[in-house]
């Protein structure tokens, strides 16, 4: 499942971590930037390709909110709910995002452009509320900066 660029990336990986479990997270994390999830298929795999149980890849999947379990869409907006967010209006942040696109938390809008997920913290506390919209942060968030946010991505 691996393409040839990240396969080689593993084997230069493996001669700098001392054991296959902790090449766990990078196997994945590159698994999940070559096919933007990690299916049940492909957990199988990596625990082939590390030598290690199913069920420690699937935990390592689950516990963790960075590895999507199912394909997400173009946008994939992280809203942060922790106690600093939450207290900040990190809640009703979420709610207004997924009313303006018809969705619930954890659901991908049906033209496969926006998935919304509630996540628990992206360690920006200081800048509460915030969200990650793929690999960028936006910080200080009020509605009218996420109504124009929203804008500029469709």
């Amino acid at each position: 499942m691996l393409n040839e660029d990240n396969l080689k990336k593993l084997e230069t990986l493996r001669g700098r971590f001392q054991t296959s479990q902790s090449l766990t997270l990078p196997v994945l994390w590159m698994i999940q930037e070559q096919y933007g999830w990690i299916s049940p298929e492909a957990m199988e795999y990596v625990s082939h390709l590390l030598n290690l149980p199913v069920s420690h890849v699937y935990g390592v999947v689950t516990f963790y909110t960075m590895y999507n379990q199912k394909p997400v869409g173009k946008y994939h907006l992280q809203v942060c709910t922790n106690v600093s967010c939450m207290l900040n209006g990190g809640e009703e942040l979420r709610d207004h995002i997924c009313k303006r696109l018809g969705v619930s938390p954890g659901e991908t809008t049906q033209d496969k452009k926006f998935t919304v997920t509630e996540v628990e913290c992206l360690g920006s506390c200081g800048t509460a509320p915030m969200l990650q919209a793929n690999d960028d942060y936006y910080e200080n968030l009020s509605l009218a900066a996420v109504d124009e946010l929203l804008e500029k991505m469709k």
